[in-house]
């Protein structure tokens, strides 16, 4: 197989399947799905899209916390998660929420993180994804951690881990992936870079010509694909992960764009986007692209739409309000979570708080 996407020292070109227009233009990665997974692929991507849209509302109604929100970055979130098997491992950042969520975290666990209640991170037993992590790039050195521990236990499963091309900047992000390689890990690196870190744009957080190419000082392979096409992104997490479990990490960089602020605390993306470049990343639209591929083979119509809309617009009133029905966390509470055997001190207060001493 042509294997050009693959980062040397040279310019590439992103793994591409499908083009802008719904086409396929790279039929020797075309992953082989079956029309029910096509279709599938889409129902999420749009349900995703709805609920997003239904974030920000309930962020502006003050029934969340903080926010980030995902428009423009469908195609990376979901395609990367829907060739995971379910014992994989996710180490998210703040904003992969659809990535825990489709692997198995209940939303309104996710709302209840939204609003710093501790059971939005007190994840179930059956489900393999630790809690967002809010500090920047950390959750890549947690991902290396993780991984050695797969291997260490012979399991055929791989850890995942998401930031974005902020994240690339820190520290954390060379240790973890120079850890992975030196120790041959079941890893995977993967950046959606969305053009900016926060206001930041890409060219001024990197004279590197690529992310991707950053992998070569770890020694592990480094791709690059298109973060908009839903298919290429799903090849790509695909062969990324059989390498993974032959002890061969991967550090992907998926070129996306968040359509909205960087999230709700306060963001103006107008202040540093302009409206050419908005509108040049909105014909890429990986909704409408996957949506156009689809439509073209008779798998997706406008009633799918519809079903899809009110389904996901059910689903989030009724995640949110569980959420909201909560009992309101207290100190003792959570002094309780805290250790499965809360050591003397902790007891102590514990006692202290239960007895009224929170008042």
């Amino acid at each position: 197989m042509n294997r050009a996407y693959e980062v040397k020292l040279d310019k590439i070109e992103p793994l591409q399947v499908l083009s802008p227009e719904g086409k396929i233009v790279n039929e020797e990665m075309l992953p082989k799905f079956t029309n029910e997974q096509l279709r599938e692929l889409m129902r999420r991507m749009a349900f995703t899209r709805v609920w997003d849209q239904r974030a920000v509302s309930l962020n502006r109604q003050g029934r969340l916390g903080f926010y980030a929100p995902v428009s423009g970055q469908e195609a990376a979130m979901i395609g990367s998660e829907f060739v995971l098997e379910k014992e994989d491992f996710i180490c998210p950042g703040y904003r992969d929420m659809p990535q825990i969520v489709w692997h198995g975290l209940p939303m309104y666990q996710a709302f209840l993180y939204s609003r710093g209640h501790q059971h939005g991170g007190q994840i179930p037993e059956d489900v393999h994804v630790l809690m967002p992590q809010i500090i920047i790039g950390a959750q890549i050195v947690e991902a290396a951690g993780v991984a050695m521990g797969l291997k260490l236990k012979g399991k055929k499963n791989v850890a995942i881990t998401y930031t974005g091309d902020g994240g690339s900047s820190q520290g954390d992000f060379y240790e973890g992936m120079n850890f992975a390689g030196a120790f041959q890990l079941p890893a995977i690196f993967f950046v959606q870079n969305n053009q900016y870190a926060i206001s930041t744009p890409i060219s001024k957080q990197t004279a590197a010509g690529t992310i991707a190419q950053k992998a070569v000082a770890a020694g592990i392979r480094g791709v690059q694909v298109d973060g908009m096409d839903v298919l290429a992104v799903t090849a790509a997490v695909r062969e990324a992960r059989e390498h993974a479990l032959e002890g061969r990490p991967t550090l992907i960089e998926a070129i996306t764009y968040r359509f909205g602020p960087h999230s709700m605390s306060g963001d103006d993306p107008t202040k540093y986007r302009t409206k050419d470049e908005q509108g040049e990343w909105e014909v890429k639209d990986p909704l409408v692209r996957f949506r156009r591929y689809l439509e073209s083979k008779g798998l997706w119509s406008e009633e799918d739409e519809s079903k899809t809309v009110e389904e996901a617009k059910e689903h989030v009133a009724e995640q949110i309000k569980r959420a909201e029905s909560v009992d309101k966390m207290t100190i003792a509470g959570l002094l309780e979570s805290m250790f499965e055997e809360p050591p003397v001190h902790i007891r102590e207060q514990i006692e202290l708080y239960s007895a009224g001493g929170e008042k």
